[in-house]
């Protein structure tokens, strides 16, 4: 039983993390400090201790790059602190229960301190150990204090800003998610950080005034003892207790003043790249500036009755350093231009690498310097958040993600001016004045407006460029009024829309996928790569959106290809059967909201067999040609047809045979715009439907 439970104990101690005892045997080193009577050896011992950790701590604040790096330092204030009030309370028993028995009562450096540093001398011992309390809680202690109040104030007030450009450079495509993720972290960090050190720096204000209490408490304290209880004369006693009081004071007042410092150094210190040690060798070493004390020192040298000696070679001093750092900055420059070897260096090109081409952004949105506030969120522009907004709303609607909007400021562009540019190439251009509201005539308004003519960069309507008061004046009149970020995210959320396949690639395609693999892994390893390749069904998820058909239902996409790449590998035909498993998603799109009818146009009987005669008389493989008189009554006649449903408040749709869908979709997606294509296969049983329309064209 005594072995086992030995070899727990082992075990559980093999367990124990060593490291992590070092606080809790500080934190208990301090209470038996403050509780039990120390000997005199182990004060010494705790005194140097003492000092040597408040110059690592110092040492450790000047090194420091950026407060961050020293995160831990209101803590150890705390600790260092309260090591420091805890040796006062142990040296203060040990004075006034041993300081009958000479200067060594409370160890040596306490003696020495009282002694050897201060010559012996109260007097001039109290006298310094003032005007140490002076400097450390009238200047550096003050000073640290309100630094840090005001630190922690700008902080915490900064804190918004800094998360809205964090979210800008993100929408930006500037920085990835990680990043964002990592710099968010650093400024909740840097807010709690600034926190603590407002408090901190209350420990150390309230440091100083500890020990000045105690000074006066040992000395009164001594003085009583001695006389009163150990017989000694007044003289002697305040010569004992005296010596033995500053002693403990300087020991203990001169970490303190390290600590003060070090609390000063880290809330001054300004973020850069940079040790204070080499900014301030960096900034420091100006020549004009030392040129210019020597010259004012060396005149001092010659005045009558000055010390011509030390002025005059602290004068040298100062220009020499000044000679020999202008020295040193002609160095490279004479290197890089001035020797024949260096020309002869710098004069060749520079040997191209793959880092001199750069990477067209999929997605890109110049603005011209004019719009540059609408940039800014400081400034409140809300570009940033309009974009955002376009991203999320089409990647819910059309199943994959868009990738980040870069946008960037272009001098070779008007100052009013965007551009909209998908890989490289500008899809949209427009033109918006910031300040101003942009009030657009939605087809019927009720009056006139003053303002700056225009029209609306995304769909061509009538607009008036107005003042932000008149706005209210415009709304009554009927006309649909934005802002300037708001009217360029809807022209971008166009174009982006009407492009949709261009901005899906294998990568996401893949991600899809892998998706879906987490939910359904059977059926997306029964597809890919074995029955379709990643390419041909990219291929195909491109063809559904040009025909704006959204991706969304990623698992009957995947279902139908499953069953469909047995019999084609061609897109275009993967397409075609893949469009009747999403017919009820492509027809909820188009009903309207009042009932559940579908209103459609379709073509003559006449007109619809000479197009399937045309097809088939068409070689596979090869570009159907249809006789251009034809083509241009069929075209005129469904622009037409579209207008007249649309006047009647019905989308534009035309429901043909499965046979001639794909070839009339294609041929009429540019030439008449809004209009939807579907085949009779792709209706659902259920739905209800009913012609309001009929296109006629003469087939002679």
């Amino acid at each position: 039983m005594s072995t086992l439970t030995l070899s727990t104990i082992r075990q559980q101690l093999s367990r124990v993390d060593l490291a992590g005892l070092g606080i809790p045997a500080l934190v208990l080193l301090i209470v038996a400090m403050l509780v039990l009577p120390l000997p005199a050896l182990l004060l010494d011992v705790l005194f140097t201790f003492n000092i040597g950790c408040s110059l690592v701590i110092i040492m450790i604040a000047i090194g420091t790059r950026k407060p961050l790096e020293f995160s831990s330092f209101p803590s150890v204030l705390l600790f260092a602190t309260m090591l420091r009030l805890a040796l006062n309370v142990a040296s203060t028993r040990v004075i006034l229960v041993n300081g009958h028995e000479g200067h060594e009562a409370a160890g040596k450096v306490v003696a020495a301190f009282g002694e050897f540093v201060i010559g012996g001398n109260y007097l001039v011992g109290f006298i310094i150990f003032s005007i140490l309390m002076i400097i450390n809680f009238m200047v550096v202690t003050k000073g640290a204090g309100r630094v840090s109040e005001v630190n922690a104030r700008f902080t915490l007030d900064a804190m918004p800003g800094k998360q809205m450009s964090i979210d800008a450079d993100l929408n930006a495509g500037v920085i990835d998610q990680e990043t964002a993720k990592k710099r968010r972290e650093e400024l909740a960090q840097e807010s709690d950080f600034f926190g603590s050190m407002d408090g901190a720096s209350k420990f150390v204000s309230g440091d100083a005034i500890a020990g000045l209490l105690i000074l006066l408490i040992n000395l009164i304290g001594g003085l009583a003892i001695g006389v009163g209880q150990h017989g000694l004369g007044l003289g002697d006693a305040g010569r004992i207790y005296t010596l033995l009081t500053i002693g403990d004071g300087l020991v203990a007042q001169i970490p303190s003043l390290f600590l003060s410092l070090a609390t000063a150094i880290i809330v001054t210190r300004v973020t850069t790249a940079e040790t204070m040690t080499e900014q301030a060798t960096t900034q420091l070493a100006n020549p004009t500036a030392l040129f210019i004390s020597a010259g004012i020192l060396g005149l001092l040298g010659m005045v009558p009755g000055m010390p011509h000696l030390v002025f005059l070679t602290l004068g040298m001093g100062c220009a020499g350093l000044a000679w020999m750092i202008v020295q040193r900055e002609s160095q490279p420059a004479r290197g890089e231009s001035g020797g024949p070897a260096a020309a002869g260096v710098s004069d060749e090109p520079k040997e191209l690498d793959w880092d001199d081409v750069d990477q067209v952004d999929l997605i890109g949105l110049e603005i011209g310097y004019g719009l540059i506030p609408l940039v800014n969120p400081e400034t409140g522009g809300q570009l940033m958040n309009r974009v955002k907004g376009v991203r999320k709303k089409l990647s819910a609607e059309l199943g994959f993600l868009i990738q980040a909007v870069r946008i960037r400021d272009a001098l070779n562009i008007d100052p009013d001016t965007y551009h909209i540019v998908l890989k490289g190439v500008v899809r949209g251009k427009g033109q918006v004045k910031v300040g101003r509201e942009l009030a657009i005539n939605p087809g019927q308004v009720y009056g006139n407006l003053e303002g700056q003519a225009t029209r609306e960069p995304a769909f061509g309507l009538e607009a008036v460029w107005i003042e932000p008061s008149q706005r209210d004046h415009a709304r009554a009149l009927g006309y649909t009024v934005v802002d300037a970020s708001t009217a360029i995210a809807t022209h971008l959320n166009k174009v982006l829309r009407d492009n949709a396949a261009d901005l899906l690639s294998h990568d996401e395609v893949q991600q899809l996928l892998d998706k879906l693999s987490a939910r359904s892994p059977k059926l997306v390893e029964d597809l890919v790569p074995g029955k379709l390749g990643l390419g041909a069904m990219t291929r195909t998820l491109q063809n559904l959106l040009q025909e704006s058909v959204p991706i969304r239902d990623m698992r009957s996409i995947v279902e139908s290809l499953t069953e469909a790449a047995s019999r084609s590998q061609d897109p275009d035909t993967l397409t075609a059967l893949v469009r009747p498993k999403l017919g009820r998603m492509i027809v909820q799109g188009l009903l309207p909201d009042a009932n559940n009818t579908l209103s459609v146009m379709t073509l003559d009987p006449g007109l619809e067999q000479l197009l399937h005669n045309v097809l088939q008389q068409s070689a596979p493989g090869q570009p159907t040609v249809m006789e251009p008189g034809l083509s241009e009554r069929l075209f005129s006649a469904l622009r037409e047809g579209a207008k007249a449903v649309e006047e009647q408040g019905h989308p534009a749709v035309l429901v043909v045979s499965p046979s001639i869908r794909p070839w009339l979709s294609k041929a009429a997606r540019y030439r008449v715009s809004e209009l939807t294509l579907l085949s009779y296969s792709e209706i659902p049983d259920d739905q209800s439907v009913k012609v309001i329309h009929t296109v006629q064209a003469e087939t002679r």
